[in-house]
């Protein structure tokens, strides 16, 4: 989750909303993102997604069997979506966002629906930190 929030900040010096995600698999990463829709002028251009899309081209295929994500904020229904199809193993989350989670903040794919597919869940990893660089880019916005 270290290497997620590192990921974060440099959205945060972006000006972009400070979202990081890493995947590993077998204990290597093999993608870190950060958003970067403002920057690409693209709505899908989700850490979650960006790191999806760098971890595919890495291991040549489409599914993310054996793999993991760190993401510092709860994925929208999008992102929980790409992370369903792409097969990820577990998903780590830093902060819940009750506005628009869908890892159980506003609905749960991950438990409410039954996919061909099941990513386990692992919330509140180093939540604090994760919390704090969203509230201090939403603050300096202000």
């Amino acid at each position: 989750m270290r290497k997620a929030l590192e990921e974060a900040e440099k959205a945060f010096d972006k000006d972009e909303v400070p979202v990081g995600a890493v995947i590993v698999r077998k204990g290597e990463i093999i993608a870190a993102a950060h958003n970067c829709r403002e920057i690409l002028k693209d709505a899908t251009a989700h850490a979650e997604i960006l790191a999806i899309k760098e971890a595919c081209e890495a291991l040549g295929g489409w599914r993310l069997i054996d793999c993991d994500m760190y993401v510092t904020l709860e994925p929208c229904v999008m992102c929980s979506g790409a992370i369903l199809q792409a097969r990820i193993e577990r998903l780590y989350i830093g902060a819940m966002d009750p506005k628009g989670g869908a890892a159980g903040s506003m609905l749960n794919l991950f438990e409410d629906y039954h996919f061909n597919h099941r990513t386990e869940v692992i919330k509140g990893i180093l939540e604090e930190e994760c919390s704090q660089i969203l509230k201090d880019f939403f603050k300096k916005k202000r």
